[in-house]
């Protein structure tokens, strides 16, 4: 008798490789910012704070929409590069409306942090919703 699930394996690639991913984004997302955001949110700063978790939340929104229309690891592998692509071109975004958010975050300037999460998470949901197919 067999008391794995059929499935297991396919969940344990496509999770696995969904983590990767996350982790690859995080490390990615907090290279290009030019403060960083673990020292900030370990010393309080809660615009880093708001910043990055929105983007997280932004990334894996989407990571979540690829895997679950995905046809394979590969096509999974690819529309999580391109959720990547649009989270880092949200910052790139808030930065051109903000001047001064590179100076805001490490201030602690909560209203600049709460707006770059939010642009995240909602160009995150966007592109999760466009990778249904």
């Amino acid at each position: 008798m067999n008391f794995l699930p059929v499935g297991l394996p396919a969940f344990l690639s496509h999770f696995g490789l969904a983590l990767l991913l996350v982790a690859i984004f995080s490390v990615v997302y907090i290279f290009i910012t030019p403060y960083h955001e673990l020292r900030l949110i370990r010393a309080g700063n809660h615009a880093a704070a708001a910043s990055l978790a929105g983007a997280l939340l932004g990334y894996i929104a989407a990571l979540a929409s690829a895997i679950a229309n995905s046809v394979s690891l590969l096509d999974m592998l690819v529309w999580g590069v391109v959720a990547l692509v649009v989270q880092l071109l949200a910052f790139l975004i808030v930065k051109l409306l903000l001047p001064t958010l590179l100076a805001d975050i490490p201030e602690n300037k909560i209203a600049s942090g709460v707006f770059l999460g939010t642009v995240s998470l909602g160009l995150g949901l966007l592109n999760a919703a466009c990778m249904t197919y």
